[in-house]
């Protein structure tokens, strides 16, 4: 996963809302040939919160049969090597098995734990969480901290004694407490920059010790976030600052003017690169009028940064 950025594709959806499996499928092969590190099916950019159990496994079964399909990034690959698909999970312990079942029977290489529902809870109940899920897979677990979901030392070192449990992605962008966490987390054990629009504080996570990322961007824009890549991990500040001040600045800027817009920007996004996506379901709303017409034109520009056209 080290390879490449991390790809968290969009759920493709009828204008009637249902489920486009053939968007979805053409989607993750426009996906996957940009050489991602990783996919990551029916996450939070792929609207997991709005799929039942069936379109759930369909949308898994379709990521891996394309990885299948796919070369992965890099040189020298081993025979039968193929991208890793990481699908998401959530809710209670007792539902994320469910989804972890099927994701199991689908082929995929592990599970993203993505936060569970409405409720706060302490430390001690989100390793347990963590624990009741694990010993019902045999998917390996990456947990993720956002929302109301965050571990302190104590829990870290707890989860990841949890057989199974590889890794954790944080949302929360306190480098402070990650930083704490990194060095109290075991050789080997993985994490994940999973910031909004993670780009913005790429350099900032990497300094801590978390160079891997998520990219939204991806979804849309595989060219901006290859470039964005390239030049971080060759130190290339001049031209990663370009890019922050002439894309990813003004598309966070757009992003939060409204709830829920991390998702729908990302899939308007899409859309206007003729990708077959289809609209967000609700509760979320795809962007208003005026903001699409914004996005387009901050789009037109973050490609004309990298020499590639709309």
């Amino acid at each position: 996963m080290a390879r490449g950025v991390l790809s968290f594709p969009l759920t493709a959806f009828h204008d009637d809302g249902s489920l486009d499996p053939d968007g979805f499928r053409a989607h993750a092969a426009d996906q996957l040939a940009a050489g991602p590190g990783a996919l990551f099916p029916a996450c939070g950019t792929g609207e997991f919160f709005s799929l039942d159990e069936d379109e759930y496994r369909t949308v898994v079964t379709v990521a891996v049969e394309e990885a299948a399909r796919a070369v992965p990034p890099g040189a020298g690959a081993a025979p039968g090597a193929r991208v890793p698909v990481v699908a998401g999970t959530g809710y209670g312990w007792a539902q994320a098995a469910r989804f972890a079942r099927i994701a199991e029977e689908a082929g995929a290489d592990a599970l993203l734990v993505l936060p569970h529902y409405l409720v706060d809870a302490p430390e001690d109940g989100l390793a347990a969480q963590l624990e009741r899920l694990a010993a019902r897979t045999r998917l390996p677990l990456i947990a993720y901290q956002r929302g109301q979901v965050a571990y302190g030392v104590d829990a870290l070192r707890r989860i990841a004694r949890v057989p199974g449990v590889i890794g954790l992605k944080d949302g929360h962008s306190d480098l402070d407490r990650l930083q704490r966490l990194t060095l109290a987390a075991p050789d080997g054990f993985l994490f994940f920059n999973g910031a909004a629009t993670a780009e913005i504080q790429a350099r900032a996570y990497a300094a801590v010790g978390v160079p891997a990322y998520s990219s939204a961007v991806h979804a849309f824009a595989p060219e901006i976030a290859g470039a964005f890549r390239t030049a971080l991990r060759a130190d290339d500040h001049a031209t990663t600052d370009a890019l922050l001040r002439g894309f990813y600045v003004p598309f966070v800027e757009l992003r939060d003017r409204a709830p829920g817009y991390a998702v729908s920007l990302v899939k308007a996004a899409a859309r206007l690169r003729g990708r077959r996506v289809g609209p967000v379901r609700a509760p979320l709303t795809d962007p208003a009028p005026a903001d699409l017409a914004a996005l387009k034109a901050l789009l037109t520009a973050g490609l004309d940064l990298v020499g590639a056209s709309l």
